[in-house]
């Protein structure tokens, strides 16, 4: 029996000392891990591999947040996270209005995850639920919130959200939406963006429909509040904010060709043309015929 004790407390004691061991490395790592995405873009995310794996074409073209248009900011802020510049990581009222959404059933399962929590999924973890991943989430979301700050947090979230059937960023998405970059974006074009953010693979940025369209001007009329109120102050704090674009109405949209309709029986200028002339007809050659009889004078 002592013997038996005995190598359990060993086996309870090696166990106790491998799982202390692990969290230790694995505190080590992530923590090395964000020090160095504070300085170096990250190249590849697990969301990337996925749609590599599945075949897809990968768009991406990193713009630094002095560049990107601050309208994309604001609409960032107005579309999924209002109090980004003043929770540490979690918006926790947005967090309980999600679960009592969620009690009440639907099809769509609401989330309240902040753009800090996005951004530490998108660029260190994989797409789906589950306790241990929402768990990692937090995890990532508190070291980014401290060793990056909300500028840097925004630059790397505007870069690898999904804003396309494999398209990421929003440099990406307005190239290949707008035919230009995100450095000079109208309120429409960036509200346009941010309302597929939740559901990139399912919903339009090019003449969106229904809610998506909805959602869209909601945002954009929500981007001059965001201005107004400085809810995205802090991204620019001690450093200099890309100039306010003037407002820029999208593209007009090329009418779909109508069939030609038919031609009237006359076209208008048709009686003022002179007809064609026909072309020569052969004349039919004439027949032989016996001359006429001569005229004589009767006699007496």
């Amino acid at each position: 029996m002592p013997r038996i004790r005995a190598r359990r407390r060993g086996w309870l004691s090696r166990t106790i000392r491998w799982i202390a061991a692990g969290l230790a490395a694995f505190l080590l790592l992530s923590f090395l891990w964000v020090l160095l995405y504070r300085v170096v873009n990250p190249p590849f995310t697990f969301t990337m591999l996925g749609d590599t794996l599945q075949g897809r074409q990968i768009s991406r073209k990193w713009m630094s947040i002095d560049r990107i248009d601050r309208d994309m900011v604001r609409a960032a802020i107005a579309a999924e996270d209002s109090k980004f510049c003043s929770h540490w990581g979690f918006d926790q009222d947005a967090i309980a209005a999600a679960m009592r959404r969620n009690a009440r059933g639907g099809n769509v399962i609401r989330g309240g995850s902040t753009i800090s929590q996005q951004t530490a999924k998108n660029a260190f973890l994989w797409q789906g639920g589950g306790y241990v991943r929402k768990g990692l989430e937090a995890w990532f979301t508190l070291l980014i919130e401290k060793m990056w700050g909300k500028r840097r947090i925004m630059e790397v979230y505007l870069n690898l959200a999904e804003t396309g059937i494999g398209t990421y960023g929003a440099n990406a998405g307005s190239m290949r939406y707008f035919n230009h970059d995100a450095s000079n974006m109208s309120a429409i074009e960036a509200a346009r963006i941010a309302a597929v953010l939740p559901l990139p693979k399912k919903r339009g940025v090019v003449a969106p429909k229904g809610f998506t369209r909805r959602y869209g001007n909601m945002i954009a009329a929500r981007v001059g509040v965001v201005g107004r109120d400085g809810l995205d102050a802090c991204v620019y704090r001690n450093s200099a904010a890309p100039p306010d674009q003037p407002e820029r109405a999208l593209p007009a949209k090329r009418p779909r060709k109508a069939a030609p309709p038919p031609p009237p029986a006359e076209l208008p200028g048709e009686e003022l043309e002179a007809p064609a002339a026909a072309p020569p007809q052969p004349q039919p050659v004439p027949q032989d015929t016996p001359p006429p009889p001569a005229e004589t004078n009767g006699g007496g």
